[in-house]
């Protein structure tokens, strides 16, 4: 009687794995659609309220003076590019390098404190950021400037790239590291060329979030990069920057200043898509070349 209702239970269990599965499957499709719609409405409201203000002049054309029809942002658009290149040359690398040492010596006393610091630096406003490199920088400098600018970014984007690279290097099975030291690899190189490899995917994609939110950000250029009406020439002068560009014309009286205020933040929008596109065929293309 025991063996029978055994059997009667083994064949049940495959029945009620699939129907848990499915179950599972459907909440999370849910879940993500939910999640999706927010994110679809405001990219259409972008869309539909910066498209009309869109013209070859606004992405070549400095802007005009107050009163003057047309000009663009072309300058703010390079200077934006220009900024989170700055911010992406001192974050990137030292965001992953702390990642790394997290993931693989995280266990010391001293790799709490700086865990512990990055969660609480991931907390912090970016105006306070922006304050902070103003006093180190602005004033010891006597200028605002495009450097000032690129490390305040630099600042909000590290702890973003270090516990997104700490989390991903957690996910990557241990048998992959063991099978590396196994062969002798020194675990520098087994972490370098294997660990790391196998979790660069998921390291991009966060590496392109601090990226976002770096090309994102108004309050700490307001206080660092401050702005320009003139093309970048100099990394130790002010330089234009698409966010602060559109809140300078967003809060004007002025309807011209406004609609390309909603063109300049759709353009914003399509260079962090962009720049994500991009970054995952770079890292797709690297990881297959290998």
């Amino acid at each position: 009687m025991n063996s029978r209702k055994n059997s009667v239970d083994r064949i049940a269990l495959p029945g009620r794995r699939k129907i848990t599965d499915l179950v599972v499957r459907t909440l999370c499709l849910v879940a993500t659609l939910l999640a999706l719609v927010p994110l679809l409405s405001l990219l259409q409201f972008v869309i539909v309220r910066g498209a009309g203000g869109l013209s070859w002049d606004l992405l070549t054309q400095l802007p005009r003076p107050v009163g003057e029809p047309g000009g663009g942002m072309a300058n703010a658009i390079v200077g934006t590019l220009v900024l989170v290149g700055l911010a992406s040359c001192v974050g990137i690398p030292l965001g992953i390098t702390t990642g790394i040492y997290l993931a693989e010596y995280g266990h010391t006393r001293t790799a709490r404190v700086v865990r512990f610091s990055a969660d609480v630096l991931s907390g912090v406003p970016s105006i306070i950021v922006g304050m902070f490199v103003y006093g180190l920088m602005v004033v010891t400098m006597k200028r605002f400037s495009a450097v000032a600018g690129g490390v305040a970014l630099a600042i909000l984007m590290l702890p973003t790239v270090a516990r997104s690279t700490e989390e991903l290097l957690k996910l990557v099975p241990t048998s992959l590291r063991e099978a590396a030291l196994a062969l002798g690899v020194p675990r520098w190189r087994a972490t370098l060329r294997v660990v790391l490899r196998t979790a660069a995917p998921g390291i991009a994609t966060g590496v392109m979030l601090a990226v976002a939110r770096a090309a994102g950000e108004t309050a700490p250029l307001l206080f660092t990069a401050l702005n320009s009406r003139f093309w970048p020439t100099s990394l130790d002068r002010p330089i234009a920057s698409l966010p602060v560009q559109i809140f300078t014309y967003a809060i004007s009286p002025y309807e011209e200043w406004h609609r390309q205020a909603w063109a300049a933040a759709l353009v914003l929008v399509a260079l962090v898509l962009i720049l994500n596109v991009a970054a995952r065929f770079f890292v797709r293309h690297r990881t297959d070349a290998r």
